[in-house]
C-alpha cells in the first residue's frame, strides 16, 4: 500500500524549498536566513548582491535542470520499460556537449547565444533517436546498454577531436573544464536562455504520461488501447533532447540524475510510470540542488565540479542496480 501521491509530492516540494533556501545561504560567505530574505526582497549591500546576482540564478538552474533530468529519466524508463534507462546511458549529455562544444570552440556562437543550446539539442536528438532506431522496439536490455555505450563513446571521441582542432587553446581548456559540469558563475542570462526549451520539454513529456502507463502492457497491448506508439516515441525523443540538450549547453555534462531520481521515489509511489514522473522531477531537483550545495561546502583550492559529485553518487547506485538485475541480464537474449 503506497502513501497518497499528494502527500509524497508535498513532502518532496518542501524538501526542494528547504534545499533552495540552504543553497541561497551557503557558499564562500555564509549568510543568515534574515540576510537571505533581505537580499531576495531587494535589499542593498553585499548580501543583496550575493543572493540575487550570484546564488539565486545558480539555485534556479539547479532546480530546473535537476527536475528536467529526473523527468527525462522517468520518461525514458516508461517508454522502454527499462529500469536502467536514463539520458547519460544513451549518450545524450555527451552528444549534447559535443554539439555545444563545436559552436563555442570554433567561434560560431557565444556562450549565451541561443545557438549553443540548439546545438546541444541537436546532439542529444541524434543520440537518443539513433539509439532507439538501432536498438529497435523489442530489443533486450543488454543490446540497449551496449548501443548507448557506443553512442556515448563516439560522442566523447567527437568532443575530444573538437578540442584538439580548436583554434584557440585557451578556449579549448575552458571547454574541457566546462565539460565536467558546473553551475559556477552562471547568471540570470543562462536562466532566460534555457527556460523556453525546458518548458517545452516538460510539456511534451507530460503529454506521454498516459501512454507510458499503457505501455506497461507491452506495445501490442498499448496499441490495442488506442496509444499511438510512433507519436509517443517521437514526443519522448524530442522532449528528452530539448531538456537534456539545453541543460548541458549551460552546465556541461552531468550524469546519473535521470537514473537515480526515479528510483528514489519508485518504492513510495509504485511502478506506474505516470505516477512516477512528477515525484521524479522533484527528486531530481532536490538531488542536483543538494549536490551543488555539497560542491560549495567541500574545502578545496578550487570548487569541485558538479558532474564529479553526481557521478560519485550515481555510479555506485548504477552498479548496485546492475547487481540486482544481473540474473535478468544474463538470461536476456542478445
Amino acid at each position: 500500500m503506497h502513501p497518497p501521491r499528494s502527500r509524497i509530492n508535498l513532502g518532496l516540494s518542501l524538501l526542494v524549498v528547504a534545499l533552495a533556501v540552504v543553497s541561497l545561504a551557503v557558499g564562500a560567505a555564509s549568510l543568515p536566513l534574515a540576510a537571505v530574505w533581505h537580499g531576495l526582497i531587494g535589499g542593498d549591500g553585499i548580501a543583496g548582491l550575493i543572493v540575487r546576482e550570484i546564488r539565486l540564478p545558480r539555485t534556479i538552474l539547479a532546480l530546473l535542470i535537476g527536475g528536467t533530468f529526473g523527468l527525462a529519466g522517468a520518461a525514458l524508463q516508461g517508454l522502454l520499460r527499462n529500469p536502467l534507462a536514463e539520458p547519460a546511458l544513451f549518450g545524450a549529455p555527451q552528444a549534447a556537449a559535443a554539439g555545444a562544444s563545436l559552436m563555442i570552440a570554433f567561434g560560431f556562437a557565444g556562450v549565451t547565444s541561443f545557438a549553443v543550446p540548439l546545438a546541444g539539442i541537436a546532439g542529444a536528438l541524434i543520440s537518443i533517436g539513433g539509439l532507439l532506431a538501432i536498438a529497435g522496439h523489442r530489443t533486450s536490455l543488454t543490446v540497449t546498454l551496449l548501443a548507448g555505450l557506443a553512442f556515448a563513446s563516439f560522442a566523447g571521441a567527437a568532443t575530444a577531436l573538437i578540442l584538439n582542432l580548436a583554434p584557440n587553446p585557451y578556449i579549448a581548456l575552458e571547454i574541457a573544464f566546462w565539460l565536467l559540469g558546473s553551475l559556477e558563475d552562471r547568471s540570470s542570462e543562462h536562466v532566460v536562455l534555457i527556460l523556453p526549451f525546458l518548458l517545452l520539454s516538460w510539456v511534451l513529456l507530460s503529454l506521454c504520461a498516459s501512454a507510458f502507463r499503457a505501455l506497461t502492457l507491452g506495445e501490442d497491448g498499448a496499441a490495442s488501447l488506442g496509444v499511438d506508439i510512433t507519436r509517443t516515441r517521437l514526443l519522448t525523443v524530442v522532449g528528452v533532447a530539448l531538456g537534456v540538450g539545453a541543460s548541458v549547453a549551460v552546465t556541461g555534462a552531468i550524469g546519473f540524475v535521470g537514473l537515480v531520481a526515479p528510483h528514489l521515489v519508485r518504492r513510495a509511489v509504485g511502478s506506474d510510470p505516470a505516477r512516477i514522473m512528477l515525484p521524479a522531477a522533484l527528486a531530481g531537483a532536490a538531488l542536483l540542488t543538494g549536490s551543488d550545495i555539497v560542491v560549495r561546502l567541500v574545502p578545496a583550492a578550487t570548487e569541485i565540479k558538479l558532474g564529479v559529485v553526481t557521478a560519485l553518487i550515481g555510479v555506485p547506485f548504477f552498479l548496485s542496480m546492475i547487481l540486482r538485475e544481473r540474473k535478468f541480464l544474463e538470461g536476456a537474449p542478445a
